[in-house]
């Protein structure tokens, strides 16, 4: 009787906590559904009035549909400005083939969606590991990403993020694999590559970044003997200038302000200032974006202490600088940033929760500048340089925060704890505890 007496009370609260995370699990998966159907609607509708600039869903109609036909014949669309992406680029835009009965937007949106349940589940997964985990960062992808409307649904970021969070989620059981993972999707749109900065030192990073040399230079050779001029991006892409919505844009907005005589031009698939100065502008970003560069290895070098969620919080600082010093903040950056916020907050040790709740509130802004009152930015009104002020005040303020908080969990010595038997502090202890900035 004793035995039945003592395992009964041990059974209810292991039911208990295993219902718990299966409740929660449920109430995501229906708010991803609702969210996802909103979504749809929205895209559906993309062409109202309400939702401001009605060009959300050109980019696929049009834009990457007239890319596929021109990838289907073998070739890259070398001669086409807007085509700035690494090779990788082509099989996401050539993918929409794999669903023959529906139209080239159906099967892409059917695509993106698939990709961002990929992304929900991995988070999920990832947030119900014993040690340390949290379904917070789950509920940041299924819940943020609805806040720009239904931009990701029209874009492709969606599957590059995916490459990322898996990598960033494989990467300390299976380094080999999430180097892979990495590679391919910096094929697909450079960055993801950033993931593997945090890596552990040793056996650890050298495993990842040679699968990751190994399958970007296989994938490469690949897509070279299957298209020609893969390497037309790099022309296009270097005579990019400065888009309305970078950090250097909303200089050059407030700037009209003040009789700059620059105008907005259609340019390399964005609308970019010319003028003068824009150039000097472009060249002080790319400067900024060295220095990240530098900031970044320098940490790499001075790091002496790591938790579990290291990795994630070194990705998510890497890419919000680079995101930040970049010639152009495209709406669908967000769609990065949410994603590298989401894996940091998978786990109870990251030091990125004020960083992400920035994210989210820029993100929010975002939806408003684009598509919402997108034609106040172009025409850089008073009402669209301020939006773009707060928004990418908002991502200046969430990287220096999170550059500082990576640096100081990782960089300083931890604090001793404190003996238990320390005696209490006289009355001239405690000045001088107070005296201390």
């Amino acid at each position: 009787m004793s035995a039945v007496t003592n395992t009964e009370p041990n059974a209810a609260p292991s039911s208990a906590a295993g219902s718990a995370p299966r409740g929660r699990l449920l109430a995501l998966g229906a708010v991803w559904l609702a969210t996802r159907a909103l979504m749809l609607v929205l895209l559906a509708h993309s062409g109202s009035p309400d939702l401001g600039w009605g060009g959300v869903t050109r980019e696929v109609w049009h834009l990457y549909h007239h890319w596929y036909e021109v990838l289907s014949d073998g070739a890259f669309p070398a001669d086409d400005p807007r085509w700035q992406y690494p090779p990788g680029a082509g099989p996401v835009l050539l993918s929409p083939a794999l669903l023959p009965w529906l139209t080239y937007f159906e099967a892409f949106v059917a695509l993106t969606l698939a990709a961002d349940a990929v992304i929900a589940l991995a988070l999920a997964r990832a947030g119900t590991r014993p040690g340390g985990r949290s379904l917070r960062g789950a509920a940041l992808w299924i819940c943020g990403l609805p806040l720009l409307l239904h931009v990701p649904l029209a874009r492709y970021d969606v599957q590059v993020t995916a490459f990322a969070v898996i990598s960033l989620l494989t990467l300390s059981r299976f380094p080999r694999a999430g180097g892979v993972f990495a590679a391919l999707g910096a094929l697909v749109k450079g960055w993801p590559v950033l993931v593997l900065l945090g890596t552990p030192k040793g056996r650890h990073t050298r495993s990842a970044w040679t699968w990751a040399a190994v399958a970007g230079a296989s994938a490469l050779v690949l897509l070279s003997a299957l298209f020609t001029t893969p390497q037309a991006f790099l022309r296009q892409q270097g005579g990019r200038g400065v888009q309305i919505e970078s950090l250097g844009g909303t200089v050059l907005g407030l700037a009209t302000h003040t009789g700059w005589p620059g105008r907005v031009r259609y340019r390399y698939g964005a609308l970019e200032f010319t003028g003068p100065g824009v150039r000097a502008v472009a060249d002080v970003s790319l400067a900024l974006t060295a220095v990240a560069f530098a900031l970044l290895l320098l940490w790499r070098v001075r790091a002496r202490h790591r938790t579990p969620a290291t990795p994630y919080d070194a990705a998510l600082s890497a890419v919000l600088l680079f995101t930040v010093t970049s010639r152009v903040i495209s709406p669908q950056y967000m769609i990065w940033l949410l994603g590298m916020a989401a894996v940091c907050l998978t786990s109870r040790y990251t030091t990125q929760r004020p960083v992400a709740a920035l994210i989210v509130a820029a993100t929010v802004v975002s939806a408003i500048v684009y598509p919402v009152l997108y034609s106040e930015v172009k025409a850089c009104t008073w009402t669209g340089s301020t939006l773009m002020l707060v928004r990418n005040g908002l991502l200046a303020a969430a990287a220096a925060l999170s550059f500082t908080r990576l640096w100081r969990s990782t960089c300083r010595a931890p604090e001793p704890p404190v003996p238990a038997s320390a005696p209490e502090p006289g009355p001239d202890r405690c000045r001088g505890a107070l005296s201390v900035p």
